[in-house]
């Protein structure tokens, strides 16, 4: 049993006598009462130091219990936590004759696992530098000149001598626009109007946008009908409205045949508006117009590839 530390005792001290005289000081502690002082620090199982002490000469020691190996330490409260300039701790060693085996196999599984999903990203997003399929079409950087518009021709004799034309190049979009008026002999002013424009998208499929802007037009466009067009590009849609009901003096004619075929997509907008002040008594019937609309599309969507 320990006892407080004091000085060593004299040789007399430790042979007490019945004849010793008396001391006023306090007896010195029996062996069947409690120390006055706490205990020296002794080898147990808990794996932690005493917190409300300071660790003994080897805080990181591993005690023993009855002369044996105490379980090891599940961790230290008091040591420093990772971050603030402190490396990370060290993994604790694996136990076992196959625990190297087992890393290594654990290595190559996450390596295959990693490989795995970045192969299957490559295949979703269509890989590494792949490019955008656009079916050999172009944007040219004047479209009213490159595109063909012909069949208006026999109705709308007269040519626009300065139709509005730009175009865009930019690595995700090339785009290429042009607007004209349609104008009769007899008639000062444009009696209708013809807009074309053919857009590259280079970076992303406009596939699902295309559909859902032309297919459901008539959801967000109030009396508008769309239908279908088969054997132009991948999908066409022609889109029509005649808010006329037959005269010639009120109300107008619309339509727009919108064509995607791969990444490129193209539109090809016609509409006349009327008033008492027109001086076309007899325009074109909105089935000549989509038929005009579906054969200078095709037309020029040739004319537009490589």
């Amino acid at each position: 049993m320990s006892t407080p530390p004091q000085q060593p005792p004299s040789s007399s001290q430790q042979q007490p006598s019945s004849s010793a005289p008396q001391q006023s000081s306090p007896p010195p502690p029996q062996p069947d009462q409690p120390p006055a002082a706490p205990p020296q620090p002794q080898p147990t199982a808990y794996p932690y130091p005493n917190p409300q002490s300071p660790p003994g000469p080897n805080p990181y020691a591993q005690p023993t219990v009855a002369g044996q190996p105490a379980p090891p330490q599940q961790g230290n409260p008091y040591a420093v936590q990772p971050g603030y300039g402190y490396p990370p701790p060290a993994a604790p060693p694996a136990t076992g004759g196959n625990a190297a085996g087992r890393a290594v196999l654990w290595a190559v599984v996450g390596a295959v696992v990693a490989s795995a999903a970045w192969a299957g990203g490559l295949f979703l997003t269509g890989g590494l530098g792949s490019s955008a399929d656009l079916r050999g079409y172009r944007a040219p950087a004047n479209l009213c000149s490159s595109a063909d518009y012909s069949s208006f021709k026999d109705e709308y004799p007269v040519d626009d001598s300065s139709p509005t034309k730009n175009v865009m190049k930019d690595p995700a979009l090339e785009q290429s626009y042009c607007s004209l008026s349609l104008k009769k002999t007899s008639s000062s002013y444009g009696d209708a109007y013809l807009s074309l424009e053919v857009d590259l998208h280079k970076k992303t499929d406009p596939a699902p946008e295309f559909t859902a802007t032309w297919k459901n037009y008539g959801d967000s466009h109030s009396d508008y009908d769309v239908t279908p067009v088969q054997g132009i590009g991948d999908e066409a849609y022609l889109v029509t409205q005649d808010t006329s009901n037959g005269s010639t003096t009120s109300g107008s004619r619309y339509a727009t045949l919108a064509v995607r075929d791969g990444w490129m997509t193209f539109t090809m907008y016609y509409s006349a508006y009327f008033s008492s002040y027109d001086s076309d008594t007899d325009p074109p019937t909105l089935d000549d117009v989509t038929g005009w609309l579906k054969t200078d599309t095709k037309s020029t969507l040739e004319q537009l590839k490589d």
